[in-house]
């Protein structure tokens, strides 16, 4: 039965990360948002393309497939069948429910495996995982944004200081491992954000520069 639940648990998030909310909402406005932009189907592009309004909503929306990943699907798997669910077997459910959603938002079968780039997931991931190294990174985030007003450099810091954080505050080791290897993943996706950034040719928030400027990678 343990192994059962965890197989499903896997399934049922990832499905739940795959659903393309960007792409959706934009969709719903007549745009393919994988051809705008920096072709990202995450919140950062649908800001820029769609606005505050359809961003904020991208965000939550994207946040609360890791929450209820993590909360709902795999506190009903891990208990399923058992009075008592464990502390240690819902950690793991947990842990495995967390990752299979942000694998499912940033390889999504509904667009052939090309999603997001994981951060507002993760962000909802934390929420049930780790709410105090979360508010370490999110403070992290937010000082390097308002210095450099770069989104993707911030998140590529507060990737970066996750599983730090973690150990700091005192997680467990397989917490503190798999969030070294998500930040890991985080960090890879955006290696053309890097790219831009060393070129000086990245996107500020804020800037007047046209968002054509950063590369498409529209996909069909």
């Amino acid at each position: 039965m343990p192994i059962v639940g965890f197989a499903l648990t896997l399934i049922v998030a990832y499905l739940l990360g795959s659903i393309p909310t960007g792409f959706l909402v934009a969709k719903a406005r007549g745009i393919d948002i994988r051809a705008v932009g920096s072709g990202n189907i995450g919140a950062t592009n649908v800001f820029r393309i769609l606005g505050k309004t359809a961003g904020a909503f991208v965000l939550l929306a994207d946040a609360a497939k890791g929450w209820v990943a993590v909360f709902v699907v795999a506190g009903f798997f891990a208990g399923w069948g058992y009075l008592d669910a464990g502390s240690h077997r819902l950690e793991w459910f947990q842990l495995g429910a967390g990752v299979a959603a942000i694998l499912g938002h940033n390889y999504t079968c509904w667009l052939h495996f090309k999603g997001g780039k994981g951060i507002a997931t993760s962000a909802g991931v934390l929420v049930g995982l780790m709410p105090w190294a979360l508010l370490v990174v999110l403070g992290i985030w937010i000082v390097v944004f308002a210095l450099t007003r770069y989104v993707s450099l911030a998140s590529i810091s507060a990737a970066f200081a996750l599983p730090f954080a973690g150990w700091l505050l005192g997680a467990s080791l397989p917490l503190i491992v798999v969030t070294a290897a998500l930040a890991a993943l985080a960090i890879y996706k955006h290696k053309a954000n890097i790219k831009r950034l060393m070129n000086g040719t990245e996107n500020r928030i804020g800037s007047r520069k046209a968002v054509q400027a950063e590369s498409p990678k529209a996909t069909v």
